[in-house]
């Protein structure tokens, strides 16, 4: 839990730097109050309040990097409490969540407050204020915006392939820098902390369709560049669908679950309610991983299947 605490640092880093210190707030609000209700938990189950796996941190970091910059601090204690007491310990904690807390915890804000989860702000600077900054739309908010008003995503999207891979665009406090996001999954691919399975094969049918899609009909669907370097996808693939207490265990398995929230991400995305699916696209593989453990476990032959 701490070395996928760690590998979340320089994305986290680089949001404070883009977004100020409205966005540290954000995180060091979401990261102490999942801790706060962690040690609360244990204290009314009248266990030991010691938070030593970093399991509530870790939940908390994640979570804080979700949200919009400027989320009022009200909001990241709701989204705590969500992600501890329903996320975590209502099927009686940690190593018995079938879903993501973090992603459990934005979703249900997502829903409750769509408002105020879909107000974005522009890159402002270290010291800049992003809470009273004018407010702007992701780059997949805007290709939802042209696709209603005009019938085309041409227009929209104004992002460059520089700008979506450093981070210097309108989206939530840790998700935006590809760059951050694929060194701190690269370190933790080289501690063997996860596998390749499950980014490749998320990112790779993401950019597979988006690529024939707008191949296809470049009006109507945006190419494979644009959806890799814009919104939670990074973060999502690396970070969250790789939890292997809610990802499948064969490497059969994982190629499947990444495989199935890459299709459920660019649905939603091409064709949802939401300009992001990559929460939901998780949520619904998490509920479909013991489907999959049943059907791509080892044979009966005492062979253990390797993970690697």
């Amino acid at each position: 839990m701490w070395t996928v605490f760690a590998a979340l640092v320089p994305a986290a880093a680089v949001g404070v730097f883009y977004f100020g210190i409205p966005a540290l707030a954000v995180l060091v609000a979401s990261t102490a109050g999942c801790v706060a209700f962690e040690a609360l938990s244990r204290r009314m189950a009248g266990r030991d309040p010691a938070l030593s796996d970093g399991s509530a941190a870790l939940t908390g970091l994640l979570l804080g990097m979700t949200l919009p910059p400027a989320s009022p601090v009200w909001l990241v204690v709701v989204g705590c409490a969500v992600a501890i007491f329903f996320g975590k310990l209502v099927r009686g904690g940690l190593g018995f969540n079938p879903f993501n807390p973090a992603l459990v915890a934005r979703t249900f804000l997502l829903i409750s407050f769509p408002v105020r989860m879909t107000t974005w702000s522009p890159p402002s600077g270290l010291f800049g204020s992003v809470a009273d900054a004018v407010t702007a739309a992701t780059p997949l908010g805007e290709v939802r915006v042209e696709l209603l008003k005009k019938g085309t995503a041409l227009a929209a999207g104004g992002v460059s392939l520089l700008d979506g891979l450093v981070g210097r665009i309108p989206g939530s406090v840790g998700g935006t820098s590809v760059i951050a996001l694929a060194i701190g999954g690269a370190f933790l691919l080289w501690r063997g902390i996860i596998t390749w399975h499950i980014p490749v094969s998320f990112l790779g049918s993401v950019a597979v369709l988006a690529a024939v899609l707008s191949a296809h009909d470049p009006a109507h669907f945006p190419g494979a560049g644009f959806h890799l370097v814009t919104g939670g996808l990074m973060l999502g693939a690396l970070f969250m669908a790789t939890e292997n207490l809610t990802a499948p265990a064969s490497p059969r398995g994982m190629l499947i679950y990444g495989a199935g929230c890459g299709l459920l991400t660019w649905l939603i995305r091409s064709f949802g309610a939401y300009p992001e699916g990559v929460a939901f696209a998780i949520l619904l593989m998490n509920m479909l991983t013991p489907l999959i453990d049943v059907y791509t476990r080892p044979n009966l032959s005492g062979e253990v299947e390797a993970r690697g």
